[in-house]
């Protein structure tokens, strides 16, 4: 364990999804080593989401132990109502507080679009929105009341940027991205802080997709830092989308081009008309960051409103 608290997180209380191995049990370990109580989630089941156990949340919860630190296992499924409520109260009965929710649990049912079936798209969005939204539902009232909560989603560049064979988990991803900016605006009042993280990092997930040569570079431990930081208690950040990996950290913007603009009234809006100005709907040059809803929909009218 850590003797400093810089970063405000001895005493608090930590809940990881999916953290009985690559990702999730680097941030388990992490937030342990600052001073974290950690509930360690895991279904303890294979990557296309089927199978459970309980060793491998067990195995977190023994090595955070014997580093001196504090931590309690849950089996619960994210995917459920009951199981979200269970892991929550899982860190109540055990540490008096839910203070951050780390959604990490997901699995993969990669699949061409042409041959997915429809249990191929709604178990891995059971896993990864639903999970998502069941955990953090079952926190959310317990972290308003204390004015006091951190909240990671993990998206994928997958989600992002798409990525062949994975419209499922590609679509459940970016799903999360809207959760998470959604809760940031919800929770900014009560003192809760949403994140999101685009990790690029080995795991049982993805091991056997990235080259055996880059393993030992983007290794779990080198995105669980960022993770810890964002739950930190100081943080001012809410709402933002950071690429993660290999010792790279980067916040992502959207930005948007300055476009084609008819004012009704001054011209017709026809197919013609788009066709005649795409150059300027694609020209990026000058493109605008755009940071909320209220920014796009002012730069949408605003050719309308002078």
């Amino acid at each position: 364990m850590s003797d400093s608290d810089r970063f405000g997180l001895k005493g608090r209380t930590a809940l990881i999804t999916g953290a009985g191995g690559g990702l999730g049990r680097q941030h388990a370990l992490l937030f342990a080593k600052h001073g974290a109580n950690v509930v360690v989630n895991d279904l303890g089941g294979s990557t296309d989401g089927t199978g459970a156990g309980s060793e491998m949340a067990d195995q977190v919860v023994e090595e955070i132990k014997a580093g001196g630190g504090n931590a309690v296992a849950n089996y619960d499924s994210v995917a459920t109502m009951e199981g979200g409520q269970n892991m929550i109260k899982t860190a109540i009965d055990n540490f008096g507080s839910i203070d951050i929710v780390v959604n990490n649990a997901g699995i993969l049912r990669d699949i061409s679009f042409m041959k997915q079936e429809e249990k191929d798209w709604d178990l891995v969005f059971a896993v990864h929105v639903k999970g998502a939204f069941c955990v953090t539902k079952a926190a959310w009232p317990h972290m308003r009341e204390n004015g006091y909560g951190r909240v990671i989603m993990t998206s994928s560049a997958s989600g992002i940027y798409g990525n062949f064979g994975q419209t499922n988990y590609s679509a459940a991803k970016m799903a999360l991205v809207g959760l998470g900016q959604t809760l940031a605006l919800e929770g900014e009042k009560y003192n809760i802080r949403t994140n999101v993280i685009a990790p690029v990092a080995i795991s049982r997930m993805t091991e056997s997709i990235m080259p055996p040569n880059v393993h030992d570079m983007i290794k779990p431990e080198f995105v669980s830092p960022l993770v810890v930081y964002l739950c930190s208690d100081g943080i001012d950040v809410n709402g933002e989308v950071f690429e993660v990996g290999a010792g790279a950290f980067s916040r992502l913007e959207w930005i948007r081009a300055k476009g084609l603009t008819i004012k009704p009234g001054d011209g017709d809006i026809t197919t013609e008309s788009i066709a005649d100005g795409w150059a300027a709907v694609n020209d990026m040059t000058g493109a605008d960051t755009v940071r909320s809803i209220g920014e796009s929909t002012q730069a949408t009218l605003a050719h309308i409103m002078s």
